[in-house]
């Protein structure tokens, strides 16, 4: 088939290589004059590692990243809230802190194609049932067989088709990140949180290398209301020094090559809800179709998985239509279950409600130590969470 893909980041790379390879012919649509990665460090699930080995990658992602091992957290009178250790789950079961571009590089240096990207090229309009691309200054690209909408959180593509949205609303909260050289850092293999609160969450993510550095190295973050993120400025990086100092003696340090604003990345979220992500030929894909809070560390991992099912679901059906409905059911009940989850536990870490945080810190610990509700902890963790009962 010919097929356009409008967005290059984690899902619009996939659905790339898994596509080409099948012999379709592509045409892939970036509106960054110099793709790249966009986010934070982000922790690669099996799930996911599971796909990067479809494509041929694991080694090489295993080379990049930062095995993980566990995941810790504990509120600022040092109560263990949260302590999961993949080896739980299954043996020799881990996860991978990744940089995005370390995951970027990986990406598009396996795409034979990648130089023949449109970049530079913002589509902001679609004809579904005719296939076909409207980029910003009124060009036309088309038809095409399928079109897979891959722009994003904030997709362009869905906008333009009304009624496909459900739910399609900001989070009030955000975060504010950059990456950090790891140096003696003493937690190498443990994804860190700190937490005050349900207003104030402080992250550490071993990541690995770059590409661009040498070393190794750090995801920090910090979650702040979305109000503060959008003016984060040097009053506010004081501020957040200084809370770090309070809440996280041990980590401070690490953020004394920081002295200006600009070195913290901004993150905003979504929460999107699809009735259905196909019409006519347009299949959404990633963010574009599912975006949600990062409480669950599932964005990527999901997005790997839609190009994946996609592409077996094209495989397996010559009918376009009976393929998009096969990928939406393979889909569907992971999906909705990580979306549900992330949307009712995302106040008890990122809200006004310290009542909330109260009962979550006094509850998650306990809970952890039983076998059945430790096994769903890890399983939600993992990313292999089927369904409510499955």
């Amino acid at each position: 088939m010919k097929i356009a893909i409008v967005g290059y980041g984690a899902a619009g790379q996939a659905a790339s290589l898994f596509l080409a390879g099948q012999g379709h012919r592509l045409s892939v649509f970036e509106q960054a004059s110099a793709p790249g990665p966009v986010g934070a460090g982000f922790l690669l699930q099996p799930t996911g590692l599971a796909v990067l080995a479809r494509l041929g990658l694991h080694e090489q992602a295993l080379a990049q990243g930062q095995r993980i091992e566990s995941l810790h957290g504990c509120n600022t009178r040092g109560r263990q809230v949260m302590a999961m250790r993949y080896a739980d789950h299954a043996p020799d079961c881990f996860g991978l802190g990744m940089s995005r571009g370390s995951l970027f590089s990986l990406l598009r240096d396996a795409y034979a194609e990648a130089d023949d990207i449109h970049v530079g090229t913002r589509i902001v309009g679609v004809d579904a049932e005719a296939g076909l691309l409207f980029d910003e200054h009124s060009g036309r690209h088309g038809p095409f067989d399928l079109i897979v909408a891959a722009d994003g959180a904030g997709s362009r593509l869905r906008a333009g088709l009304p009624g496909l949205a459900a739910r399609d609303v900001v989070y009030p909260w955000g975060a504010v990140w950059c990456l950090l050289p790891a140096g003696d850092w003493a937690h190498a293999d443990t994804l860190q949180q700190r937490y005050a609160g349900a207003r104030e969450m402080i992250g550490l993510l071993p990541v690995g290398h770059r590409v661009d550095r040498d070393g190794r190295w750090l995801t920090f973050y910090f979650s702040l209301p979305g109000g503060q993120v959008d003016a984060f400025d040097a009053v506010a990086l004081s501020r957040l020094q200084a809370r770090v100092a309070v809440l996280w003696p041990e980590a401070s340090p690490l953020l004394a090559r920081i002295d200006a604003p600009e070195q913290l990345h901004r993150a905003r979220y979504r929460d999107v809800v699809m009735r259905v992500p196909h019409r006519g030929r347009v299949v959404f894909l990633g963010d574009s179709a599912h975006a949600m809070s990062p409480q669950l560390g599932q964005g990527v991992n999901m997005a790997l998985l839609d190009a994946q099912s996609l592409a077996d679901a094209l495989t397996a059906h010559d009918d376009l239509a009976l393929a998009l409905r096969a990928h939406v059911r393979t889909r569907r009940r992971h999906l909705q279950v990580y979306q549900s989850m992330s949307r009712w536990l995302t106040p008890l870490f990122q809200s006004k409600h310290d009542r909330l945080a109260q009962l979550r810190d006094l509850a998650f610990g306990p809970l952890g130590r039983f076998p059945l509700a430790r096994g769903q902890m890890l399983r939600i963790l993992t990313g292999t969470k089927q369904g409510w009962w499955r």
